[in-house]
């Protein structure tokens, strides 16, 4: 039930948060020397104007495929956690979350490389002229041509440095908020209540391990030109903070943050409102079949 829990909710958060996960790549990766776009508003503006509203959409089947399936694993692997933790405390939250976190790795970091790939495609043309990626399978096809199962795998070891702490955080946050909201089945504004421990949670999330997600996105998004500019995730740091000071590592964090919000509110109030009236639809018989 967990899983299939996670599959609606990390497909709504999709739709819901990729035309800011575009944004973010963008002012993530762009040259430094010679910067495309002056900031998260002139960067929509940017892509809406010279590559339609469909820019923004750039890369999505790849995350449409891939975070149903990791929000599969990670609210699987999450549930089954905490059942054998046994006890409900936010601790075990945390350390149930750190666990989903790190497992989905070896789905999510694939994912994400292919759909950075393809969100960098093309940038400034509505039809791209010449298209490396047909789609975020060609692309993951044509980079294991190319570089082999390590180069279908780059960024994961800042891919494992995110999402551990960052989905423990995730769990954590969220079973606090909820806790101090009242977040029963019967209580009223259960809905409102739920969207904004979702949207919280999410956010503190992305605050925790934003760093990260700045040199994941720069390593996987390296060599993709011809040109390795990175050896190592310590290199990139430096280089990265040699050039750009250390503001680079909050260089799209306003659209991540716009994007966290509505995203998580919305995958984890779907998670939660499916797995009560589950829970509540299995209940019922056994309740019919125990009484007088």
């Amino acid at each position: 039930m967990d899983f299939l829990a996670g599959c609606f909710g990390g497909a709504a958060g999709v739709l819901v948060g990729h035309p800011f996960d575009t944004v973010k790549v963008r002012l993530q990766v762009q040259p430094v020397d010679k910067p495309l776009y002056r900031g998260t508003y002139h960067c929509f503006q940017s892509i809406i104007r010279q590559e339609s509203v469909l820019g923004l959409y750039k890369g999505i089947g790849s995350p449409m495929m891939g975070l149903t399936v990791i929000n599969a694993i990670v609210f699987g692997v999450h549930g089954n956690t905490m059942r054998f933790l046994e006890e409900d405390t936010p601790t075990n939250q945390f350390f149930a979350g750190a666990a989903a976190g790190a497992i989905q790795c070896v789905v999510c970091c694939p994912v994400e490389l292919a759909k950075t790939r393809m969100q960098m495609q093309g940038i400034g043309e509505k039809k791209a002229s010449r298209k490396t990626y047909r789609s975020s399978l060609d692309c993951l096809v044509h980079i294991y041509r190319q570089e082999g199962v390590r180069g279908v795998n780059r960024g994961m070891v800042t891919t494992l440095i995110r999402e551990t702490p960052g989905f423990g955080a995730y769990f954590w946050s969220y079973d606090v908020l909820t806790r101090s909201l009242g977040c029963e089945p019967d209580s009223r504004f259960i809905i409102p209540k739920l969207l904004f421990a979702g949207g919280m949670a999410g956010i503190a999330s992305w605050i925790v391990t934003y760093p990260a997600d700045v040199i994941k996105s720069r390593l996987q998004m390296d060599g993709a030109g011809g040109v390795q500019r990175y050896s190592s995730i310590m290199d990139c740091v430096r280089q990265s903070i040699g050039k750009e000071g250390y503001m680079v590592f909050t260089r799209g964090l306003t659209s991540t943050l716009l994007r966290a919000f509505p995203v998580n509110a919305t995958t984890f109030a779907t998670v939660t409102l499916f797995l009560m009236y589950a829970r509540g639809a299995e209940e019922a018989p056994q309740n019919q079949q125990s009484g007088p």
